[in-house]
Formats: C-alpha cells, structure tokens, sequence
C-alpha cells in the first residue's frame, strides 16, 4: 500500500480507504463483530490506514465495532466519520449540517468510537436549509478545539463546495480537504463538475461504490444470480453490457473482475482513493489486489469506450469551439492543469 497526501494537508492516507457501512448486523445484511474484526486484520497488514464510518451507519453499531476493534492501536488509523443523518427522526433539530446537530452528532461518535478526536469529519450530504457560512464556522470550531483534525464533505454540487472553499480561505477557517462521491465505470457524472472542481481546489476524491453495488464484481454476468440488487432494482441495460465488457478485459488479464474495475477507477486520477466495502475477509484481499494491477493503455480505451458518457454543457461546448476561441495558434499552446 502507497500513501498520498489527504488534499493540501500534510496528512498521508493509504491508496484505498476501508468503508465501515457493512460493520454490524443492524441492517441485515452486514457482517458480525469476529468477522470485521478479521476485515480490520487484514486491511492494516495490507498497510491500509484510513477508516470509514458514519453516525447512521448500521444505527451507530459501525462506529462502536470500529471503536472497540481499533482499541490501543487507534493513533495508528486515520478514524473518520460522518454526521448529518438523523438517529431520532421525532426531532427536526437531530438531522442537517448546523451547528446544533453537528455538536451533538459529533460528540455522540466520539463516545461510541472510544476517542476524544476523529482525524477526518465529513459532512454526509448536502443540506440547502443551513446557510455554508454556519456550516464552515461550526466546523472550525471543532477542528480549533481538537475534536476533528480535517473535514470533507460528501455527497454535494460542485458549486456547494467551491463556495465553501472559497469562504474558508478568506475567512481564515479551516476548508474541506476532501470530497466523498460515488464514482464507478457505470457512474461517471462526477467528471462534469466534480472531478475538475476537486482538481482546481486541490482536493482528494473518495469514491464510494467504486463495484456499484456488485454490478461491477461479475457477480450478474458470471453467475446464476438474478440481474436485480440487493433492494430488488433490476439492473439497467446498458449497466450489464458494461460489466460484460469488463469480465472480458479482465478474462484478458487474468484478474477479476472487480479488481479490474477498483483499478479503473484509480488509473484516470491519482486524487481518487476507492472506499472498499466487504462483508468478509476474503473478498477485501482479493479486492486490494487491485492496487497492483496497472491496466494497458488498449484495457483503459475499451473499458472508457464502453462507459462514457456525455459531459454535457460547458464542456462539449468548450472543446468544439476552441479553434473559434483561439484561432490556429492555440492548437500550439501547451495548457495547464490547476
């Protein structure tokens, strides 16, 4: 396992983060605390160091596994964890990105986790009833008094957290290192807004359901499953023809599918840190066996081929009109990335 630095701060993050969402039976579906526990083991031999959780995640019964399994060795982990969500849906004020639940939410975690602090506080999704400004004040706050080292924010508009950026660098508060969006070869969006976003702010990419939901695993197009989810969706089309064209490009390699597919996602930018789910042992070291496959130039071209997607306005635009903007010459100006 390579580290890289979590944004523009000195904090070095592992390649490949572990997501906690499957720590705890709470749901029905996750794993029991002995089996986490052999998840853990063979995360932190793999030299893997950031752990993801939330307050909401399997009722808080991720956190408390979290808290118990890291023990004596937590300052040996980059702990983050998440609030926005609600635990008491009576109460209109225990939800949102304000200040009032961010205290409560976030002292209910460091209880359950067995910390003073978390290393990184992400807020969960984007909440357009709390003005940005109480929400980067509030954050601040705790990052002043030691409770969270960084903050991040997961699941907003691009425009949200240049916003948010932007009032954090001239305020002098503390801004968002990190994004945390859903990002897989069935789900590209992100690269209209996001992605370019993330590259001009200098920000790490966390992307959850980088195997969309086993879509991406050979798990409906090498077996005998049933093409739906978990939740009974069936699963679109043009989703399967993709996956069909990674099982192939994977056959070629002689990799698995999702290892393939987890490395996809790494080859395009060296910002983006795939959060890795398992519900055992056994499927997490076959999926960090994808931080050693670099995939061929030919792999990369088919797989995006297959996956593309249209960017939309501004961009198309942008790129079918720069010889108007330019003129001749500009095809001879070497750009720059932010």
């Amino acid at each position: 396992m390579r580290y890289r630095m979590l944004g523009r701060t000195g904090l070095r993050v592992s390649e490949a983060f572990l997501g906690t969402m499957t720590f705890g039976e709470d749901w029905g579906w996750g794993a029991p605390v002995e089996e986490c526990r052999k998840i853990l083991t063979a995360y932190a031999e793999a030299g893997g160091n950031v752990i993801d959780t939330a307050n909401r995640y399997t009722e808080g019964a991720s956190e408390r596994i979290v808290g118990e399994l890291l023990g004596a060795d937590r300052d040996h982990f980059v702990v983050a964890t998440k609030y926005t969500l609600t635990m008491d849906g009576t109460d209109p004020n225990a939800s949102g990105n304000h200040r009032k639940n961010l205290v409560r939410s976030l002292e209910a975690s460091l209880e359950r986790l067995r910390t003073d602090h978390v290393d990184v506080l992400w807020v969960h999704i984007w909440d357009p009833h709390t003005p940005i400004e109480e929400t980067m004040r509030a954050l601040d706050d705790v990052v002043r008094a030691g409770k969270a080292l960084y903050v991040g924010i997961s699941d907003a508009p691009a425009w949200v957290v240049a916003q948010a950026n932007t009032i954090a660098a001239f305020r002098g508060r503390t801004p968002f290192a990190a994004i945390q969006v859903p990002y897989s070869l069935v789900k590209r969006d992100i690269e209209r807004e996001l992605l370019p976003m993330a590259d001009a702010f200098g920000l790490s990419v966390a992307a959850w359901s980088p195997l969309a939901g086993g879509v991406l695993s050979g798990r409906f197009t090498r077996g005998a499953a049933a093409p739906r989810t978990s939740r009974g969706v069936e699963v679109p089309a043009h989703e399967l023809a993709v996956a069909r064209t990674l099982d192939a490009v994977a056959d070629e390699l002689g990799a698995g599918s999702a290892q393939v597919a987890l490395a996809w996602t790494r080859a395009g930018n060296p910002r983006i840190h795939p959060i890795i789910g398992v519900r055992d042992a056994a499927q997490l070291t076959d999926n960090l066996a994808a931080l050693r496959l670099s995939l061929p130039e030919d792999a990369l071209a088919r797989l995006n081929e297959a996956s593309a997607i249209d960017l939309g306005f501004p961009s198309e635009f942008s790129a079918a009109t720069t010889d108007f903007v330019y003129g001749p010459v500009g095809r001879r100006v070497d750009g720059r990335r932010p």
